[in-house]
Order: structure tokens, then C-alpha cells, then sequence
């Protein structure tokens, strides 16, 4: 009858978190301790909920609301492995940083899967002359140095990904070495009806300006090739029709007020070759070529060529 009461009573509270909550975090727990989950709760106490419990208890409390909640069905398939579920109101990103904040460093064990390369490094390890047999079932090579072992070079124990012996976690327990720790692992995020990968908390709004700048550039790009008119390709329209009656303009004796100025400084001589005197680059380019000698010589030699150039361009 207690068992009775106590899935029943699991049941209501799940079953009642899906009904006051619309945003909820599906997480991974694997190797994640009570004591830890117990400062997780307490550190979101008020913004969050966390349920764990065993898959099938789980996916019978949704089952039993799906005519209530039918968009929960496609939360069954992920219900796989240790996982559970915290339920929040909060910042999604700030939840996931608060459950990181809480990863706690565990020796490695054998069976699991290594979560980063692990290497041992050079040099003493403490251990007596008499363990060198097991050094070499691991093809390490050791020297005894002062009366203990010591490895000669690094070694790259574990890789990645890779699945841990027996072997290698012995080694790391004599080592004392710790390589990994666990938290609470984001998997999947379950907001207003929709699942959504873990991935969507590292976009920032960079991210998005960056794509909305790219999609932006594509569709201007489309319309314009296929002379179909945009909101995003518009503005490129005007500027390159404002080149056009520029260049007509130019070569004609039709005027307008945007390139009054530019016709009046092509009409005169002397204001063409004092602009074309003082642009920095044409002065400071020549100069930098022929001063190596002496610095006051090249100083006038750029003008004399840029007044001739301007010359030679006006009678052309």
C-alpha cells in the first residue's frame, strides 16, 4: 500500500508541474550524486523544479495526461538513460550555467566513456620499484629514479570517446588522478509545445544579427539578378539609379542638385588640380617611394608630378 501511495503521490506532482509549467529542461544525470542534487535544488529553489525518477514512471504520468497536454507525446521517445527533468521560469541559459556550477570532479570508472583525453604525465609517480609490471601491461616505460618509479615520457592514456578499462582506471587511482567531473547535463529543451536542441543556449544575438545580415544580403542579391523588386533589394536599386542619371548627367548638359557640385569642380581647372594636390594618398604614396636620401628633397617633387598629371588629365 505504500508503494501504492507513493507512486500515486508521484504521479500528482509530476502530472501538476506539466500543467503549471510551460518551459522545462530535459537533463542527463549520469554520475551525478544525491548530495550534489540536493545543492542544485536548493541554489534554484523558486525558479525551479527538479524531478528525476525511474523512465517508465515517468512516461506513465504523461500518458495519463495526454488528453489534456497531447503536445507531451513527442517527450516520450526522449525519456532514455538517466535522465530527468527540471522545470523552470527562469533564464534558460542562466538555469543551464547554475546546473554546470555544481559539476563536481569523480575518478574515472571502468565501462564508462571517457569525457576528454587523458594524459598521464612525466615524471615521479610515488609508486615502489615493485609495480613496475604493471607499468608495462600498459606499454608505459619507466625508470626507477630514488627509489620509485618515474615515466620517462607523457603518455595519452584515454581518448576522447573512448571506452575505460579496468587497466586505466587502476592507474588513475594510484596516480590520484581525477580527469573528469559531472553535472546535470542539458539535452533537450521542451518550450510552449516544441523540443529544441541544447545548442539554442550558445546562440548569441551576434549569432542571429550575423544570419539576418546574410539572409538579408542573399534576398537583395536574388531580386536584383532577377529584376524582382524586394524590400531588401530596393535601396541597392536607388543608389545604382542615382549612379546612372549621375553618368547621363555628366555627359550631357542635363543637371539636377545632387551633382550641381560635381559638374561646377569638373569645370574648373584649378580647383581639380588643388583637390587632386591635397589628397593624401597620391602625395604621401609618391613621397614614401622617392625620399630615401635627404627628407626635405622628396616634398616637392609629388606636387610638381601631381600638377603635371592634372594638367596632362585636363588636356587630354
Amino acid at each position: 500500500m505504500a508503494i501504492r501511495e507513493k507512486k500515486a503521490k508521484y504521479f500528482t506532482r509530476l502530472q501538476s508541474y506539466f500543467d503549471e509549467y510551460s518551459t522545462f529542461l530535459l537533463v542527463n544525470a549520469d554520475n551525478v550524486g544525491s548530495n550534489q542534487l540536493q545543492k542544485l535544488r536548493m541554489e534554484m529553489r523558486g525558479v525551479s523544479e527538479i524531478v528525476m525518477g525511474k523512465n517508465t514512471m515517468m512516461r506513465t504520468a504523461i500518458k495519463q495526461i495526454l488528453d489534456k497536454h497531447p503536445e507531451l507525446e513527442q517527450l516520450l521517445p526522449e525519456l532514455v538513460g538517466n535522465v530527468g527533468i527540471v522545470f523552470t521560469v527562469g533564464d534558460l541559459k542562466e538555469m543551464r550555467d547554475i546546473m554546470l556550477s555544481h559539476k563536481v570532479p569523480a575518478a574515472a570508472r571502468a565501462g564508462t566513456f571517457a569525457q576528454c583525453d587523458v594524459t598521464v604525465p612525466a615524471g615521479p609517480t610515488g609508486m615502489e620499484p615493485t609495480l613496475t609490471s604493471f607499468f608495462q601491461v600498459l606499454n608505459i616505460q619507466t625508470k626507477i629514479n630514488k627509489g620509485q618509479i618515474e615515466i620517462i615520457n607523457p603518455v595519452h592514456l584515454v581518448k576522447e570517446g573512448e571506452k575505460i578499462g579496468s587497466s586505466e582506471v587502476a592507474l588513475m587511482q594510484k596516480l590520484g588522478l581525477m580527469p573528469f567531473s559531472y553535472a546535470l547535463k542539458v539535452e533537450k529543451i521542451f518550450q510552449d509545445g516544441n523540443i529544441f536542441s541544447a545548442k539554442v543556449l550558445d546562440i548569441t544575438e551576434d549569432d542571429i544579427r550575423a544570419h539576418m545580415m546574410a539572409a538579408v544580403s542573399n534576398i537583395a542579391a536574388v531580386s536584383l539578378a532577377t529584376d524582382v523588386p524586394s524590400a531588401a533589394s530596393v535601396p541597392h536599386s536607388i543608389a545604382n539609379g542615382f549612379k546612372n542619371l549621375m553618368m547621363v548627367a555628366l555627359g550631357s548638359d542635363v543637371t539636377f542638385k545632387q551633382v550641381d557640385a560635381l559638374k561646377t569642380l569638373l569645370d574648373d581647372p584649378e580647383a581639380l588640380a588643388a583637390l587632386a594636390a591635397s589628397a593624401p594618398s597620391g602625395g604621401g604614396g609618391g613621397g614614401g617611394g622617392g625620399g630615401g636620401g635627404a627628407p626635405a628633397a622628396p616634398q616637392p617633387e609629388p606636387e610638381e608630378e601631381e600638377e603635371e598629371e592634372a594638367e596632362f588629365d585636363l588636356f587630354d
